[in-house]
């Protein structure tokens, strides 16, 4: 493992950057200082930019949403998100045809419950009440501040009916500017524990990385190894990157900013860093401390 201070230290090595956006690119209320400029600098030299994000929205409201945070068009070629992985996999009917669902349905821009293109004959889904669902959708908690276990009962009557719970954003929090806020994957996690049935489909799970790859191959053919994932999350980003036997550019300061002793836009602690891949699990390739 390398603590490297600049993505153009090791840049050279790659054709292609699967990155994540939150935590990396961006806060969830505006772009991180020098992300543009990295990644701006990795596609002048011809690489490619992939942002691979476990956002449950469909890439049009990602895209839409990165314009608001200041993240520059130019910095990025494609984007593979856990919402359209998701939307694939619940319209052909994965948890039925009548689905409870639970958090952000996103109409504005475009929707979750949009049938995406790439199917030729999706089913119908209806959103209906829990107690005549077939299936549970979440793309999110009703309020992302209040802790998980306040759906206990609704989970427990799911449960009980033998649902499956789509999971479209297995992230288990993130934090928006300075507020930490639960994720989808919390929900799907505590689901998993009482005894349900969760099905996930961003990192680090597979079909996520398909798609990746998938909308990579449009624009080029470049082989694993020449790919660097780049993200924060060591239970999503790097576990995926592992699974995948990815190179890993580990961001110290996004969600492990504290435990890694990362200040904004700062170095990591080599003590600290090395103490928090050891109780994580995350062996990367390389580790900076934010993107630049």
């Amino acid at each position: 493992m390398q603590i490297v201070s600049a993505l153009s230290e090791i840049s050279d090595r790659y054709d292609a950057l699967f990155v994540d956006l939150w935590g990396c690119v961006h806060d969830g209320v505006r772009v991180i200082p020098g992300a543009n400029e990295a990644l701006r600098a990795f596609r002048a030299k011809g690489g490619k930019v992939i942002l691979v994000t476990n956002s449950p929205r469909p890439r049009a409201g990602v895209e839409r949403q990165m314009d608001a945070f200041g993240v520059a068009r130019d910095a990025w070629d494609d984007i593979a998100t856990s919402g359209d992985s998701a939307r694939v996999a619940m319209y052909r009917g994965i948890v039925g045809q009548k689905v409870w669902h639970l958090g952000y349905a996103g109409e504005e821009d475009g929707g979750f419950f949009t049938p995406p293109n790439v199917l030729d004959d999706p089913l119908e889904i209806a959103r209906v009440p829990l107690d005549v669902a077939e299936g549970v959708v979440c793309t999110g908690p009703p309020d992302p501040s209040a802790h998980p276990d306040v759906m206990r009962p609704e989970l427990l009557l799911a449960k009980t009916r033998g649902l499956k719970l789509l999971c479209a954003n297995p992230d288990i929090v993130v934090d928006r500017g300075d507020r930490r806020e639960w994720c989808a994957g919390a929900i799907a996690k505590l689901y998993s524990e009482m005894g349900g049935e969760s099905l996930y489909f961003g990192k680090p799970h597979p079909p996520i990385y398909d798609l990746a790859r998938r909308r990579l191959a449009k624009l080029a053919d470049v082989p694993d190894a020449a790919i660097l994932a780049i993200g924060d999350g060591p239970l999503t980003d790097a576990a995926g990157a592992m699974g995948e036997d990815l190179d890993l550019l580990f961001i110290s300061g996004g969600l492990g900013a504290e435990e890694t002793g990362t200040p904004r836009l700062g170095d990591p602690d080599p003590e600290k860093l090395a103490a928090y891949l050891e109780a994580t699990g995350v062996v990367p390739t390389f580790v900076i401390g934010s993107l630049r």
